[in-house]
Formats: C-alpha cells, structure tokens, sequence
C-alpha cells in the first residue's frame, strides 16, 4: 500500500493469484480501517498544499508521470495479463493508453475557465457590478475502480482529479493491485507530493464504509456493481458522485445493416476481454427477416476466436478473472438453454475459461438478456420490426451503451432519439471509446460522466464571485 510513502501498520497480507493458472504472483498488504483514517487526514492535509501549487507546476508533474508510464509500458502490460487474465495483446494496448491519459488529463487540467456574468441584464442592476465563476478542486477524493481494466479505469479517475489539484485515495479491486500500485509509482517517481495520492489495498466491504462516510471525503468515483453503486447513495452523505454501474448492453440489427460488417463487429465486440466489460455487446437484437443470415454471418467469425494462455500471443481472449466468474457464466449459459435457447457455438467452461458462447432465440424477459452477465457470450433475441426492436433494447433497467446497425438514415435518427442509453453508436458496437469522449449511463446504469473534460468538471467545484462597485 501507499499512504503518505508508507504501508500499513498491521502488516497483515494477501495473495494475488494469477486466474488462468492459480499461481500467486505477488503479495499485498491488507488496510484496516485505521489506515484509512490515516490515508484521509494525509490527504487532506496534501490536498490544501496541492491545490495551492500552480497548475503549469502539476503539469509539469503529470506530464513526467507520463513519460515514466511509456517508458513502463511493457513491464505495465505483463502486470495487467498475469493479474487480470486478460490476453497480452489487449493488456499492451491498455497499458499504451495509460501515458496518454496522463498527457490529456495535465492539459484539461490546466484550463479551468470560470466564465463572467452578465448581471445587468437583470432588472434593478446596472454596470457597478461583476460577476463570474471561479473553479477549484473539491478536496479529498475517493476512486474506486473494478478488476477488468486496472489501468485504463484507474487513469480516468485519478488522472483527472490530480490534474486539477485534488488529493486522491485510490481503492483497487482486491484482486487487481499490482497495476494500481505501479500507475502510482509513476506519479511518485515524478515528484507527486507526499500524500496526494494513497492507494488502499484489502476488503473492498470492509473498507468501503470507512472511506464513503468519512466527512472529509468530497467526492465518491466509482465504478462497479449497481449493488454496491446503490449502496454507496444510501451511506455516503452530501458528497459529489460519479457512479458508473451495471449494463446489459444491446445492439440492434435492422433489416437493412450490412449484415457481414454488423456481425464482424458483435465479433469484437463480445468476446474482449472475455466479455468482462460494461459495454461488452450482450444483446443483439435482430430482425426475423435476417435472422438467419446474420447468424450464417456471425458463427464462423467468433468460432474463429482463440482463447487460451493470455501471455500466448497466438491467443484473442484469455481467461474470465477466477474460475468461480467462469462457473458463474457457464451457469447462466446452461440456465438460459434448459428455458429454450438454442445453443450455436461455445458454452463450455474448463477452468477460468469459458468458450466464446453464440445463444440465439433468446427470450428478452430471462435473466440472461436482463441481467448483466459480464462473460464471452452473446444472447439473440429476435424483432418483428423496427420499432419492436427499440423497444427490446429498452426493455432492461440498464442504460449505459447500445449499438444499431442501419444503412438508413431515417431509422438511425429516430434510435438516437428513442434509445435510452447514455451513448449510442450508429454502426458500431457499444464498445468502443475515446479517452476524450463523455461516457457514462441512463437509468440503473448509473450518476455523471466520464471522459477526461467530463471528469475535470466533476472533479472541481465553481463558486460565483460578486464584485460590488459603487452606483455610478
């Protein structure tokens, strides 16, 4: 752990296992709720200092902690694929993406305009008076961040808060340590002071609470469960929420998409990262009258997937992140074909891998297509018309990401307006996304945005300032 450059005080201990052979990797300290307290009263007292240091002075910083992230990349990648499960190839294109974060958060971070207020356009009140709006960093920041992207999920966060001056407890998950205590390195190494950043390892239910209720603590990012999200709504008090949570993503095929590029992308779009990801594409929702070429199209493109050793490069996808998610997957998988859907590819499970799973004739009311199953299947549910279909992609109580493939302009525009879903690709998958871009959900799927400018925003404060002249 980190906290002010120093670990815990118990000096209690936990494995990391590596999901794809079992094999500890590394150990970690375990926090007490004592070393919270510590690592909130040193971020508060880091916080004031930090806010005080000139923005081109953090830049200078973040932009060295970048520096330092390119030159780690590789030893960053083999972290994230021996700790996550997840193949070398999509660890080193995560891992590439951590350096860059870091650029674009120092620049975003360093352009906080507040905006002046024309206030003699109020009745009463003439030109003796401005006014305008003043950013600051709100304090104390809490990051919470999920196992199935340890560096790109940590790097929206904390990149954005430190940028704009905030201090920042970082809370990985318990089973994906080792790629946030290296991303911290980083900024440490770069001459970040002691105490903006601690990184708190252990019992996410144990340390949670302390970290949430805590007064001191201004702002809550997380991303997880809707459970925990809820939870957290409940317990945390008047604080700043970011929550990005649960998602049962559709995509939508009509009559008239390019039927062989529609299934290439579900191809992709399904299976990265074993399907561990909240905008991983598990719904397609087709239309009857191209059911059945969509699906000629869609087999041999995910039977083609290699599953298998992620350090194997040779390998597409690697393993879920522990044989008990693997069991969990195949459950669902084998619940949904006992109620009537037709099993076309996969569905096996040896170990924490599971076999790229095609279900089709899926009814949209089981639990597979309402619930997130956060695994490498896709379930296919078919639609009378157009309308229906819009219908069945709104049908869950999620909302983050959704996908519709159309070569008709007509019925793009009347999706984009109709989908509730906080971001909606024409002709593409649900995932995919720019570091830049807004990025956060409808509905259960969650509260705020995402993406660097978002983050900045919600990261920082504004107060409005009125300067009183004399009445001329």
């Amino acid at each position: 752990m980190l906290i002010a450059g120093q670990g815990s005080k118990n000096k209690s201990f936990e494995p990391v296992v590596t999901p794809y052979s079992g094999e500890v990797i590394a150990e970690v300290e375990t926090a007490t709720v004592q070393d919270v307290e510590r690592a909130v009263d040193q971020a508060e007292l880091a916080a004031v200092t930090w806010r005080r240091t000139p923005a081109h002075k953090r830049y200078e910083i973040m932009m060295a902690a970048a520096a330092l992230a390119d030159e780690r990349q590789e030893q960053m990648a083999q972290i994230i694929s021996q700790e996550n499960g997840k193949s070398i190839l999509e660890a080193r294109s995560e891992a590439a993406r951590s350096g860059e974060i870091m650029r674009l958060s120092a620049f975003e971070g360093s352009q906080l305009y507040g905006e002046g207020l024309p206030l003699d356009a109020n009745k009463g009140t003439g030109q003796e008076k401005l006014g305008f709006t003043l950013p600051q960093p709100v304090g104390v920041v809490v990051a919470i961040t999920p196992f199935n992207y340890p560096a790109l999920l940590v790097m929206h966060k904390i990149g954005p808060a430190l940028a704009v001056g905030n201090a920042v407890i970082l809370k990985p998950a318990r089973t994906t340590p080792l790629t946030a205590i290296a991303l911290a390195q980083c900024f440490i190494d770069a001459g970040l002071p002691e105490g903006v950043l601690s990184v708190i390892t252990g019992p996410g239910a144990d340390l949670g609470e302390a970290l949430f209720t805590n007064p001191k603590v201004r702002k809550i990012s997380f991303t997880g469960s809707t459970k925990v999200g809820e939870s957290i709504t409940r317990i945390a008090g008047v604080k700043k929420l970011s929550l990005e949570l649960g998602a049962s993503s559709p995509v939508v095929v009509l009559s008239d998409a390019d039927i062989d590029f529609a299934a290439h992308a579900v191809s992709i779009g399904g299976y990265v990262n074993a399907g561990q990801v909240c905008i991983s594409v598990q719904r397609v929702i087709v239309e009857k009258s191209i059911r059945a070429d969509f699906l000629d199209a869609l087999r041999p493109k995910v039977a083609a997937l290699k599953y298998g050793n992620p350090l194997d490069e040779s390998n597409n996808i690697g393993s879920m992140i522990s044989e008990s998610e693997a069991k969990r997957v195949a459950a669902s998988i084998k619940e949904s074909t006992s109620q009537g859907a037709n099993l076309l590819l996969g569905g096996e499970r040896e170990g924490s891998y599971v076999q790229p799973t095609i279900l089709a004739d899926v009814d949209p009311d089981s639990s597979i297509a309402q619930q997130e199953l956060f695994g490498p299947a896709v379930v296919i549910s078919n639609a009378n018309d157009d309308r229906e279909a819009i219908a069945l992609a709104n049908s869950t109580v999620y909302g983050l990401g959704a996908g519709v493939f159309t070569k008709n302009m007509d019925r793009a525009i009347e999706s984009m307006r109709e989908i509730d879903a906080g971001i909606i690709h024409i002709n593409w998958t649900p995932l995919w996304r720019a570091d830049l871009m807004p990025y956060g959900g409808l509905k259960s799927s969650g509260i705020g945005k995402e993406g660097i400018r978002t983050t900045v925003s919600e990261m920082t404060e504004s107060k409005t300032i009125i300067m009183h002249g004399r009445a001329w």
